[in-house]
């Protein structure tokens, strides 16, 4: 078979198959170029640590006006994109570009604020785990920080209402990292998750100031076989302050609520709210929900 054929075929099934096609339609956001941007912004975020040279504080303030023009230009260029796909407002609908360029300094306005949220988070990392040595070690190596840094990002431009691009930074970050966390999703300061491979956060979780979680954990839905309906409603969990969650524990719905200072153990599938200073253990055959104050007298119990 020649290529002349195979070509004829594939075209037959943008035809006959056009639900996966976007052709004669506005510009999409280049999933390349976000990356590309995202890459820059954590650069912006953490001077110093992903460059190949050292960076000397003679020279921040020139090579940092550099890259926020560079950043600049490109986010303009991709949030108009966004805006001729699926505007947030009338104003974007008249004038993408006009809007492009007006939320792209709110959003580098906003800059400061989630590196003072990361200090944070980096914080939680190093005074939570024996393990770090320093907080360079954390910010270079945990792929926490990594993940964190994106979702913080990507959640200023969610609130702004900015359709694709903030989904695309966070997958793509999900795809390096191995946890998901949604742009949606509302995280409160000195936030940890310890190794973090397959942890989920959903769209509309909230999550409190001290919260740890692990490996594994799941913050979802407790359905989603109503589609398209669920589209804005509470579907995911609120989290309260200092709350730790151990590995693999499952928590889920939009009315549970885990109320603050509780210890949620591992391999634990939870769908209704458990009280503040709670203790909930799974022994092999029952789940338990304790007060922490019986905490001594469940001892034979491992989290």
């Amino acid at each position: 078979m020649k290529i002349t054929e195979l070509t004829d075929q594939l075209i037959a099934s943008y035809a006959s198959v056009g639900g996966i096609n976007h052709l004669d339609g506005t510009n999409l956001p280049s999933k390349s170029g976000i990356v590309s941007l995202t890459t820059d912004l954590l650069a912006l975020l953490f001077p110093g640590f992903f460059d190949n040279k050292v960076t000397h504080s003679s020279e921040i303030k020139m090579e940092t006006a550099l890259l926020m023009d560079s950043v600049a230009g490109r986010l303009e260029d991709e949030l108009a994109k966004c805006f001729t796909h699926a505007p947030p407002n009338d104003a974007a609908q008249a004038n993408p570009r006009t809007t492009a360029r007006k939320m792209t300094l709110q959003f580098l306005a906003q800059l400061p604020a989630v590196r003072e949220m990361l200090t944070t988070d980096v914080d939680a990392a190093f005074d939570g785990d024996p393990a770090a040595k320093s907080k360079e070690e954390i910010i270079l190596s945990y792929p926490f920080v990594e993940a964190i840094s994106v979702q913080r990002m990507a959640h200023v431009l969610h609130q702004q209402g900015v359709a694709l691009l903030p989904r695309i930074m966070t997958e793509w970050a999900h795809e390096r990292t191995g946890m998901d966390l949604h742009p949606g999703a509302q995280i409160g300061h000195h936030f940890f998750i310890d190794h973090g491979t397959g942890t989920v956060v959903g769209e509309t979780c909230e999550i409190g100031n001290h919260v740890k979680l692990y490996h594994g954990v799941t913050l979802g839905a407790r359905s989603t076989s109503g589609g398209q309906q669920l589209a804005g409603t509470k579907r995911h969990p609120t989290i309260e302050d200092h709350v730790t969650i151990y590995p693999g524990a499952t928590i889920l719905g939009g009315e549970t609520t885990i109320g603050a200072r509780s210890t949620i153990g591992g391999n634990v599938f939870i769908m209704d709210s458990v009280k503040p200073h709670s203790l909930v253990i799974y022994d092999g055959l029952d789940m338990r929900v304790l007060d922490k104050a019986e905490k001594k007298k469940a001892s034979d119990y491992h989290i």
